[in-house]
């Protein structure tokens, strides 16, 4: 496994012993296939922080846990790289765990052993459930900053929340989806990826609030609990539509968009409009052939920002009003694809 850092450094990236990397580096035996694949992703990120590493300043090694499908996980983890380099003179050093699917048992192992390994914060994407909350207490009492991102787990210790109001995300598109449909009676679809990412969640309350109070003719169905995922995503929309029940409108608050499409298409419905969230590649596509109507947006690197400039605020590093503020809700439609995110996705 070629190379050019220290061990230390190695096993400080990857949070093993340095007896276990130099194993790993040097094939031995009794070295788990998992653990061989996390040394290669530790030399991996290395090389992409070789440039910080070489400037002076306080390094902080921070933890990144993400429950995602790949496509998001991949836009945030270009998000926090991107942004890095604008925080000198602290040195963040990120450790990344990507995960299109946890179990909440998984998650609360990963942060009980960033508790005992040590780290100066952690970036949190998770469902609001009761162990996990209770695992980010746990390294709070460490000392262990938490930041949630993109969807909050209020209850449970964390030092601040970076992401989107998701509350005036879903009131958002409620609006949006009332200007295209007309005064009658209509069917609106509604996926979430799982009811327990409370970010999705709050969208969703939101939503069903503003249609109840100003569009009571307008009725929600739903096919939530795909995770995101393109497989789970179609097969629920098609049992759905396999019931006959047409769609007018579709308000996608958890992804799978390609898969909600293709069941649509299935059953030869074609929505008057798709509300969508993230500008990742497949939603971009989408806009672009006309497939979706508009995406809620907002600033990854803007909140990936945000989170770094929380844990120098608790490190003392940086004073409290130079904190930035989280992203604004953006409706993003074919004609206002911002330039940056066009010209990556061509």
């Amino acid at each position: 496994m070629a190379h050019r850092f220290l061990i230390k450094e190695i096993a400080l990236q990857a949070g093993l012993g340095a007896a276990t990397v130099d194993r790993a580096l040097n094939g031995r035996a009794h070295v788990r296939e998992h653990t061989r694949k996390r040394v290669e992703q530790a030399i991996k990120e290395l090389e992409k922080q070789e440039m910080q590493l070489a400037t002076t300043g306080r390094k902080l090694m921070v933890d990144v846990v993400v429950e995602a499908p790949a496509r998001f996980t991949d836009e945030i983890r270009d998000a926090l790289e991107a942004e890095l380099p604008g925080m000198h003179p602290v040195v963040f050093r990120p450790r990344f765990l990507l995960q299109e699917t946890m179990a909440t048992t998984e998650v609360v192992d990963v942060l009980r052993s960033i508790g005992r390994r040590g780290s100066h914060g952690v970036f949190l994407k998770a469902r609001d459930v009761p162990e996990i909350a209770e695992a980010i207490g746990e390294l709070q009492q460490r000392g262990i900053p938490v930041i949630t991102m993109f969807t909050d787990i209020p209850l449970s210790g964390r030092i601040a929340y970076a992401g989107l109001d998701n509350r005036v995300a879903g009131a958002t598109a409620a609006y949006l989806v009332a200007q295209w449909l007309s005064p009658q009676p209509d069917n609106i679809l509604i996926t979430m990826s799982d009811e327990r990412f409370r970010g999705e969640e709050e969208r969703e309350i939101s939503f069903r609030r503003a249609l109840r109070l100003r569009y009571p003719q307008l009725t929600l169905v739903d096919a939530s609990g795909g995770h995101g995922l393109d497989t789970q995503t179609e097969a629920r929309v098609h049992k759905l539509l396999s019931t006959g029940i047409r769609i007018s409108a579709v308000y996608s608050m958890g992804g799978g968009n390609v898969a909600i499409l293709r069941a649509l298409e299935a059953q030869q419905q074609s929505p008057v409009c798709f509300i969508g969230h993230d500008l990742d590649r497949d939603n971009v596509r989408l806009l672009r052939e006309g497939k979706v109507q508009a995406i809620l947006h907002h600033d990854l690197r803007q909140d990936m920002r945000s989170a770094c400039q929380h844990i120098m605020l608790f490190h003392k590093l940086l004073p409290a009003a130079a904190v930035s503020p989280s992203s604004s809700v953006v409706v993003v439609t074919p004609e206002n694809i911002p330039q940056h995110i066009a010209s990556r996705f061509r």
